[in-house]
């Protein structure tokens, strides 16, 4: 298989489960099965406050939010055209309080310095970015005081351990035609996701592991939290 960086790898991911189910979720998961694990409440007082979720894929969570909570804004950020457009067409009503954006994370971020109260990501962009370049734009992107968020894989879903330094893999994926493709992915070691948080400026580091739920391909979950310094 060939790496394949000029098409959208992202085109089949979630669209079965788009065409039949159009609903905002009445939940929102951190864990690999969706089943279990903390909710919301450990992206801290979101009431009034500008949120990012980075990779947003279909923005079913980031439409959680915006329904079920109060924030001032959630931006669901993805690069893919397939997933801004199912998010469109599912959620494209809730403006202004979700707002769609298609972009690359990390140029976002950048043009965005001390705009978001709380960043986030449920094994999204931040396990497909390298963590060298994601995490210090999401550090600057963040208000004094903001709070990242995510959740990534504790091992591979082949049962591989994490990998013990900043390491990516090469994983299965799909050109929008079906042929065999690879994109890279950053599966870590607590320790390794805690010193990529500290290099980039963030504080009061926390890893959490979520044990593997029910369900295909079960996994355990990391999620992983970190703040921007108080001005």
């Amino acid at each position: 298989m060939t790496r394949v960086t000029t098409t959208d790898l992202w085109h089949h991911y979630g669209r079965v489960r788009a065409d039949q189910d159009h609903a905002v979720p009445e939940s929102f998961r951190w864990s690999w099965s969706q089943q279990d694990g903390p909710g919301p409440d450990i992206l801290g007082d979101i009431n009034g406050r500008t949120i990012a979720d980075l990779g947003a894929g279909a923005a079913r969570h980031a439409a959680h939010l915006a329904v079920h909570h109060a924030p001032h804004r959630v931006d669901a950020v993805d690069a893919s055209p397939a997933q801004h457009n199912m998010a469109a067409a599912l959620y494209g009503s809730l403006t202004p309080h979700l707002r769609l954006i298609r972009q690359d994370v990390v140029p976002h971020l950048r043009a965005n310095p001390g705009t978001y109260d709380v960043l986030y990501s449920v094994f999204g962009a931040v396990d497909f970015t390298d963590p060298h370049t994601l995490l210090p734009a999401a550090a600057d992107a963040l208000r004094p005081g903001g709070r990242l968020v995510f959740s990534t894989l504790a091992h591979y879903l082949t049962g591989a351990p994490a990998q013990p330094d900043f390491t990516a893999a090469d994983v299965p994926a799909k050109t929008p035609d079906g042929e065999a493709a690879t994109m890279r992915r950053w599966v870590l070691q607590e320790h390794v996701w805690a010193k990529a948080l500290d290099e980039a400026g963030f504080t009061l580091i926390q890893v959490t592991e979520v044990p593997a739920g029910e369900g295909p391909r079960p996994a355990a979950t990391l999620i992983v939290t970190g703040e921007r310094p108080a001005a």
